[in-house]
């Protein structure tokens, strides 16, 4: 809220509440905990009014080189399927904006102005719903079960998920010398147990 108010200048209630995807009742709570850590927050009643930034206030995201904002935006504008495939889609579309709306003014123009020339094609990913459900074991450290339904079942401690040429791979913690390729894990099965992340 307050890259995005320090940017735009005085914005409402509720232009915040439906750019953020919270409510209103949110944004007003959150500019009186800004006001009460000390940041200049306006809050203009009636109409033509809003929330804005006193004192010419900036936070922001500096040190970035021209040839840095550049790279930045290329990296932020690339769609990818791996997002997609780990349910993230939403999420990195929100912090590529906030991320972007961090910059200074100069680095922001850059960093857009890259993400519309220069475009990575993203490779298409089979859809496979193995992926969001792994995805999901890996953060709540869940032990799987793989190949579930025939020989060869084997029990593993997903600590995370790769994805390379040769397609999305688990990285197991009881052996994480070997990564397992997706297409040889046939069924998998998340148990509700929960297994403890060795150390580094």
């Amino acid at each position: 809220m307050l890259l995005l108010v320090q940017n735009r200048g005085r914005m409402t209630s509720d232009d915040l509440a439906a750019e953020l995807e919270v409510s209103k009742r949110t944004i007003l709570r959150d500019v009186e905990a800004l006001s009460e850590a000390g940041l200049p927050m306006i809050v203009r009643p009636g109409r033509g009014g809003g929330i804005e930034l006193g004192f010419n206030y900036r936070t922001r995201l500096t040190g970035l080189a021209a040839d840095e904002a550049e790279a930045l935006g290329v990296l932020l504008g690339r769609r990818a399927p791996e997002l997609a495939a780990l349910g993230l889609t939403d999420s990195a579309a929100r912090a590529t904006t906030k991320l972007i709306e961090s910059l200074p003014d100069t680095s922001r123009a850059i960093a857009k102005r890259a993400a519309a020339q220069f475009r990575l094609r993203p490779t298409e990913l089979p859809e496979d719903e193995r992926v969001s459900a792994l995805a999901e074991a890996v953060r709540r450290r869940r032990v799987v079960r793989i190949r579930a339904r025939g020989p060869g079942a084997r029990t593993v401690h997903p600590l995370g998920l790769t994805f390379g040429a040769s397609g999305w791979e688990v990285v197991d913690a009881l052996d994480p010398s070997t990564s397992i390729p997706l297409a040889e894990c046939g069924t998998i099965n998340i148990s509700s147990q929960v297994f403890s992340v060795p150390p580094p």
